[in-house]
């Protein structure tokens, strides 16, 4: 009788056990793991970038020439109102793309994606391989590159070609979280009112083709475009070559998502398109860099560090938002088991994020410049000084 009642108890919070499977709880940690490091990758990016631009600046006063601009930070990209606006428009032609004409582009695509999957997987190994190199990573080699750059490059290129070779969901995960870092470290929200935009578009977006497709299309497509496997590159090159005895590479599962079996239930994985660990990500990475800002400006006026804070004044815009992300996830999560279907991570994911960070700036009284350009120089003109947090 016990053992029938707690067969019963079980089925009844089932949901509850499932949301506490080893391939939930991993994609929730390593999800804000990413975001974290790429979130203070970006960060201190810049503030390498300002110390370069310093120290050109302060070069050429002693030479006696022109400061030059300084292309240090050349590949980060920032997004304007246009651009946040047309986002979710330019990602729907290419899901459809990708829906209608996977299979006679299914290669290419492959070999597209291994190439960007490689430059950002080195992105994401250059400090490691910086830090084993110790005093020696700035020994420069093959003219702009150091060696440690050339280090994380080919340890790139080998995990790629071992993913090509075995298409092992491990390095499709690699390869997946350097295109996270890569994505939240380059690619800068200039404003709140920029970020608003994007993600309500996105919103709409993940929602319309993980709901709404398949009365169109007969089919989810969102979900079939994310787990159709592509054709190994492998076996259509023996194909061109007629090596008839070779054996086919397995097809490749493209790292457009992270996977997360599980400990306890075999053949049972976790899904998360790397969406909704980027698009949040430059949130946080946006509201990170206002809390730097923030801080070094008020370093600035009153000429010194503040002292002790309270409790509530420690709580910073990334904190909440990190948070936010946290419960967003939480809820899809437990959306996902109750309902047992696919759910728009977004759905969840952008409202838990944005509106407590507008409703904490409003309180603060930062809401008006944070939604348009808060990164503007303090009237001493130190430009805010060090960003850090």
């Amino acid at each position: 009788m016990a053992q029938v009642g707690a067969n019963m108890e079980y089925q009844e919070y089932k949901w509850a056990y499932s949301i506490m499977d080893s391939s939930k709880v991993s994609a929730c940690l390593i999800s804000m793991l990413l975001i974290v490091y790429g979130s203070f990758r970006s960060l201190n990016m810049e503030r390498e970038a300002r110390e370069r631009a310093e120290r050109e600046r302060e070069a050429s006063l002693l030479g006696g020439k022109p400061a030059t601009p300084s292309s240090s930070n050349n590949n980060v990209q920032t997004l304007n109102t246009m651009q946040a606006l047309c986002f979710p428009l330019g990602s729907s032609v290419a899901l459809l793309i990708m829906f209608f004409f996977f299979d006679s582009m299914q290669t290419l695509v492959a070999i597209c994606t291994a190439i960007i999957a490689c430059a950002a997987l080195a992105f994401l190994l250059t400090p490691l391989c910086q830090y084993v190199a110790g005093a020696g990573r700035g020994a420069v080699l093959c003219g702009r590159y150091s060696a440690p750059e050339l280090a994380a490059a080919l340890s790139a290129a080998a995990i790629v070609a071992v993913w090509v070779c075995t298409g092992h969901w491990l390095l499709m995960d690699a390869m997946g979280m350097g295109l996270c870092v890569t994505f939240i470290a380059l690619i800068r929200l200039p404003s709140l009112k920029v970020s608003t935009l994007l993600l309500t578009g996105l919103l709409l977006y993940d929602v319309f083709w993980v709901f709404f497709s398949s009365y169109i299309f007969t089919t989810n497509v969102m979900v079939k475009v994310a787990t159709r496997p592509a054709e190994n590159p492998m076996n259509v090159v023996a194909r061109r070559l007629q090596l008839g005895g070779m054996r086919d590479a397995p097809k490749l599962s493209l790292p457009a998502k992270l996977v997360f079996p599980s400990m306890h239930h075999q053949g049972h994985f976790s899904m998360l398109g790397l969406g909704d660990i980027v698009m949040p990500g430059l949130l946080l990475c946006f509201v990170l860099r206002y809390d730097a800002y923030k801080k070094a400006t008020l370093v600035c006026q009153m000429g010194q560090v503040p002292g002790p804070r309270s409790m509530g004044s420690r709580l910073t815009y990334f904190h909440c938002s990190l948070l936010g992300y946290f419960l967003g996830l939480l809820t899809a999560t437990v959306s996902a088991e109750v309902f047992k279907a696919a759910q728009p991570a977004l759905l969840y994911l952008v409202p838990f994020t944005l509106l407590p960070l507008l409703t904490m700036a409003y309180v603060k009284g930062d809401l008006r410049r944070m939604w348009s350009e808060p990164f503007i120089a303090p009237p001493n003109g130190k430009g805010g000084g060090d960003f850090d947090v």
